[in-house]
């Protein structure tokens, strides 16, 4: 693991760095190669005499030694959705906390090009984080069989699974709309392949059973702002007053096409969005959203692989099985939504 310094291009090995740094060599190639497996101080005394020294590690050496690359793959549905963006963020900052990188990926919502990348990239990083899959359960888990597998948004039979817990916020929206004396409403879905939208559907179903409303489900070309413009004339015509999209672009691009047929809202229909996205509330009205916690979702994601990853070298276990960890989500209510102007 010799490299190269800027002092004449002599040879900074790890027995240059532990001299400064006053600790022995093997902690040397610990710190660099296995940083978890080193304290907090020892690793920054590590860091500041390598840096004094200009010693950079190569990552290929560096893998061929440990087996790691130090790296973390995220495959995401659709790299323009600005839902991804915190959990892209809280991905990378606990991986950056364990001295290690996410490199990012998209899908373009094809579970053929979700495998097809899942396959590229998995030689050459240490495990895959996958954003909202497409590709089928036994092709996640012949993934995850080769190098560890989290998914987000998805819950995959032994594979871990990062998803929001959608009853509650689902359930304060279904109340909300109700109080303001809507008595139908509709659900505008995701993709087709989307298991988040089927669980979001059902959800919406059940607590409209529970509250005496009517939930009617409308299929959209696509969850973008064209797809929820799209869908606005079926929402009218299905007689409904409220809707729940399955995403806020859904719900603005919904919002922007009944505001130009001259729908007003919320005193003739009221929108109600979910993700709670950066830039929900520019809208106007506001977007009323249902906030799930993306940047959480990326870093729990990153600890999920980590502990297997631990696991598979002979450390602790993963303090939870695979599965389990499970995000609360919440009602934001603005001004998109709110009374019937005649109930």
């Amino acid at each position: 693991m010799a490299k190269s310094s800027s002092t004449g291009g002599t040879k900074v090995t790890i027995y240059d760095i532990a001299k400064i740094a006053g600790v022995n060599p093997s902690t040397v190639s610990r710190a660099l190669g296995k940083p978890e497996r080193v304290s907090t101080k020892t690793r920054k005394l590590v860091e500041d005499a390598a840096a004094e020294l200009n010693f950079r590690a190569n990552p290929l050496a560096r893998a061929l030694l440990t087996g790691r690359t130090g790296t973390i793959g995220l495959i995401v549905a659709d790299i323009t959705n600005p839902s991804y963006f915190d959990m892209i963020r809280g991905a990378q900052s606990a991986a950056a906390a364990h001295g290690m990188t996410v490199v990012l990926a998209e899908s373009a919502e094809s579970a053929s090009t979700e495998l097809m990348v899942a396959q590229r990239i998995q030689p050459s990083t240490d495990g895959i984080i996958l954003a909202s899959p497409r590709m089928s359960d036994p092709e996640i888990r012949r993934l995850n069989a080769t190098k560890p597998v989290a998914v987000v948004n998805r819950s995959v039979e032994g594979v871990d699974s990062v998803v929001p817990d959608v009853e509650p916020g689902i359930s304060e929206a279904v109340r909300h709309l109700a109080s303001g004396g809507h008595r139908r409403i509709a659900f505008l879905s995701g993709p087709d392949s989307s298991w988040l939208s089927a669980r979001r559907w059902e959800s919406l179903r059940s607590a409209c059973e529970w509250t005496g409303r009517e939930a009617l489900l409308i299929s959209t070309a696509a969850p973008t702002t064209e797809g929820g413009r799209r869908a606005a004339r079926d929402v009218i015509a299905s007689g409904a007053t409220a809707a729940l999209c399955f995403n806020d672009v859904l719900a603005i691009g919904l919002m922007r096409e009944l505001q130009a047929a001259k729908v007003k809202i919320p005193e003739e229909f009221s929108v109600v969005g979910f993700d709670n996205i950066f830039g929900s509330d520019f809208t106007t009205p506001a977007l009323t959203t249902i906030a799930s916690p993306f940047s959480e979702a990326g870093s729990t994601a990153l600890s999920l692989i980590l502990a297997d990853l631990s696991s598979a070298e002979g450390g602790p276990l993963p303090a939870e099985p695979a599965g389990r960890a499970a995000l609360p989500t919440s009602l934001i209510v603005r001004g998109s939504s709110g009374r019937l102007l005649a109930t």
